[in-house]
């Protein structure tokens, strides 16, 4: 395997199992506004994006109203959250080689610092980069590149792990080398990443663990 010294990480669908949550709220928050009823599989194409965009996909004009709404929603079903078998051992197990680490996810900050199941994963992470942080957010690669210049690494020694054609994007068109999560066993969605895993055994074999 290639030698990395960095790696990257999606938070939704790839280190929390969030789809179900997201995907539900999203789902109600369709309903709410728009009187649509929108299929769970047609939802979850929106999923790991940012409210805005999704807002702008479904021409719904107010997208601050939206978020707020799917926020809302999100929040009430936040009990069907948990981390993924395995992780917060193998993110311990990683920083104790000394490679750098770090978070590049469509959240907004607060998002990231008011979740209670990210609060014990957070401390694993180098560099955090939120949606503040780039003006383009996913697939566009500006919040990898954020990520690169942060923490002053190379994209060809990087390697991002996601689980959504949005995030594989991001990552290669940053020129990075891209590992997909797919814990729910959906195949490769037609994303020729470099790596694939799908429990907590092949994600150490990824991370070289």
């Amino acid at each position: 395997m290639k030698k990395y010294e960095d790696f990257v990480f999606d938070i939704d669908g790839t280190l929390l199992d969030t789809e179900r949550t997201g995907v539900l709220s999203l789902i109600q928050t369709i309903r709410e506004l728009t009187g649509r009823e929108m299929p769970y599989e047609e939802a979850y194409c929106f999923f790991g994006i940012p409210s805005s965009k999704a807002s702008s996909t479904l021409h719904y004009s107010d997208e601050k109203h939206f978020a707020e709404v799917w926020e809302t929603h999100f929040q009430e079903l936040m009990y069907l959250v948990a981390p993924f078998p395995g992780v917060e051992e193998i993110l311990r197990d990683l920083r104790a080689t000394g490679c750098r680490t770090g978070l590049v996810t469509s959240r907004s900050r607060t998002e990231i610092d008011y979740d209670p199941h990210l609060a014990k994963l957070l401390p694993y992470f180098d560099v955090v980069i939120g949606s503040e942080q780039s003006e383009r957010h996913k697939p566009y690669p500006d919040p990898m590149l954020a990520y690169l210049r942060a923490a002053g690494a190379k994209a060809e020694t990087t390697l991002y792990l996601g689980d959504t054609q949005h995030d594989w994007r991001c990552g290669h068109d940053a020129g990075c080398d891209f590992a997909l999560a797919d814990w729910r066993l959906r195949g490769d969605q037609g994303i020729p990443a470099e790596y694939r895993f799908t429990d907590a055994a092949s994600l150490r074999a990824v991370l070289g663990l």
